[in-house]
């Protein structure tokens, strides 16, 4: 292969490089919001874990109930950071499963990470000045 067109490969190739090092380090696109306030202006216990995470699952039946029980007074949401790593990277979680407390406006208020058995997840709502 003759010189011109060896350093044309080169040039090329480097050209390619910069191009993706360029595009890497551009930041990606703003993710919306997950936490939507409601028109009803409720507080929210965002549960983000994993359907198939042990501890995940032991706080599954007690999501629903209190989603059901406490409907109107906070609503309850759980993402799945597995099927959607975007929320995961969104709400800096480090650990599964991990509750986010907002209120009405979405502001964060606490953040658990771990089991949170039914009682301590309402005591703290009691403490948050939530009324049950």
């Amino acid at each position: 292969m003759k010189t011109p067109v060896k350093i044309a490969i080169v040039l090329a190739l480097a050209g390619l490089v910069a191009a993706a090092v360029v595009l890497k380090k551009q930041d990606p696109p703003p993710v919306p919001a997950l936490v939507a306030v409601s028109n009803k202006s409720l507080p929210k216990l965002l549960d983000l874990g994993a359907t198939k995470c042990i501890p995940c699952k032991k706080m599954a039946p007690i999501l629903e109930e209190l989603k059901k029980e406490y409907a109107g007074t906070f609503d309850v949401e759980f993402i799945d950071v597995w099927q959607n790593p975007e929320a995961g990277k969104q709400y800096d979680v480090e650990m599964i499963p991990t509750q986010i407390f907002f209120d009405a406006t979405g502001k964060e208020l606490f953040r658990h990470v771990g089991f949170y058995g039914r009682e301590d997840i309402l005591a703290h709502w009691k403490e948050l000045g939530v009324k049950l």
